[in-house]
């Protein structure tokens, strides 16, 4: 560790130039220009650092949305089978882009809903408590809506989130997760937890968990393992089906940039691709195609994660998240995820180089332990300190009570921006 962190350091300066002649070399340069970036009163760019929490509009998108409106227009109800993407199968347009993000077959991926909604109806089909084996395990500083739906699910089956939640944390005086305490509390109590239910990057701390690890400690313990890819999406190759958790469920509107509140997306194993005995909530788009419009049948499922569907799904949304996956294609996610650890990397180096004892970097110092977030803990900060960012042209992210969140996103952010972040920062802090 020790090593790479020095080699990381010799990797990168402290300048303008630096940064200038990172963005010459940068294969992924030209991507920045696909998307819209906010201008501060005086038609500067801002620092867009926001990215883990909202997503750039792609320039693409109001084409991508025209094109279904004009549709709309022009064929009404026929669009459904006749519109340039006709609307029966749209989903299916976004399959396998969304696949490969995620690491997954297509049978494996659905987009539709939004995450919660999603995490809901996988707890419905995955969570099957019995009398002993009924606890439920969620990292400490779980997004707060996964913690509400793991309780209110524990409560709908009649269990007491006091004694059913367990919840992974850190030790005392540190700030991550450590993953021999999970195996702790499953060798203690892994014969009453039901599932575990982790994120699979945190969005607090921006810690990435070892999917594969948690995955094979769940199961070698009878329990079910599903993860929210809030963070995960987009950010990070979680590589679900070679992982083999259960399922997986995320949104879109955050590294996705498929706009506020767009659909979410869901992963089944394809273990569980036919299990038709298994409890679902059921509607009409998770039926047999085949059979779908003759209206009277009993309900079939479709196989795979298909089969959990329940609306047709939003046209418009998905419009906009196909533009997106579109992009992501294009670029190729093996080399995202390369400027990424660099990107990220020289974010970290321009901190460390503040040298101001006051700041902390409270996410993991290993690159295959995080995303392009970094949480940045300013002792005796308040939000003022957001503020103040906010006023000097950079759009970041504040967390209670001290924690700045910065997302370098490789699609549209430069090594520049990274370099005038650290000295805005610096400002403001001296």
């Amino acid at each position: 560790m020790l090593e790479a962190q020095n080699l990381q350091i010799n990797m990168f300066e402290n300048s303008l130039e630096f940064a200038k002649k990172c963005d010459a070399l940068d294969t992924l340069a030209s991507f920045r220009n696909k998307f819209h970036l906010p201008k501060g009163v005086d038609g500067q760019e801002l620092v867009y650092l926001c990215g883990n929490s909202l997503g750039l509009q792609p320039k693409t998108v109001s084409n991508y949305i025209q094109q279904e409106l004009k549709d709309w227009a022009t064929l009404g109800v026929e669009g459904h089978t006749d519109a340039e993407h006709p609307w029966l199968p749209y989903h299916e347009f976004l399959t396998e882009n969304m696949a490969k993000i995620v690491g997954a077959k297509p049978s494996e991926v659905v987009v539709m809903n939004g995450l919660t909604t999603n995490l809901h109806l996988m707890m419905v089909s995955f969570y099957r408590p019995t009398a002993t084996k009924y606890k439920i395990i969620i990292e400490s500083d779980a997004f707060p809506s996964d913690k509400y739906a793991v309780e209110s699910q524990l409560k709908f089956h009649g269990f007491d989130p006091s004694d059913a939640l367990i919840l992974w944390k850190p030790r005392k005086g540190e700030e991550l997760c450590r993953f021999e305490d999970l195996e702790e509390i499953m060798n203690q109590q892994g014969d009453e937890i039901a599932l575990l239910m982790i994120g699979s990057t945190n969005y607090y701390t921006g810690q990435a968990f070892p999917l594969k690890k948690i995955t094979d400690l769940g199961h070698s313990h009878g329990c079910i393992v599903g993860f929210d890819l809030a963070h995960g999406a987009g950010n990070i190759q979680p590589n679900l089906h070679e992982t083999g958790a259960d399922f997986a469920v995320w949104c879109t509107y955050k590294y996705l940039n498929s706009g506020p509140g767009s659909l979410g997306g869901c992963f089944v194993h394809e273990r569980h691709a036919n299990d038709k005995e298994m409890n679902r909530f059921t509607g009409w788009w998770g039926h047999n195609k085949e059979t779908r419009f003759n209206m009277r049948h009993e309900f079939d499922a479709l196989s795979g994660a298909e089969g959990w569907q329940l609306s047709n799904p939003p046209i418009l949304s998905m419009a906009a998240i196909r533009s997106s996956l579109d992009i992501f294609s294009e670029a190729g996610f093996e080399n995202i995820r390369k400027k990424s650890l660099k990107l990220t990397g020289f974010l970290e180096f321009l901190v460390d180089n503040l040298k101001d004892n006051r700041i902390s970097i409270i996410t993991p110092r290993n690159p295959e332990e995080r995303g392009c977030q970094l949480s940045i803990q300013v002792k005796s900060a308040d939000k003022k300190l957001h503020t103040r960012l906010t006023e000097a042209g950079v759009i970041s992210d504040w967390r209670e009570p001290d924690v700045v969140r910065v997302a370098p996103v490789p699609l549209y952010n430069s090594f520049e921006d990274i370099y005038h972040f650290a000295e805005r920062l610096k400002k403001i802090l001296n």
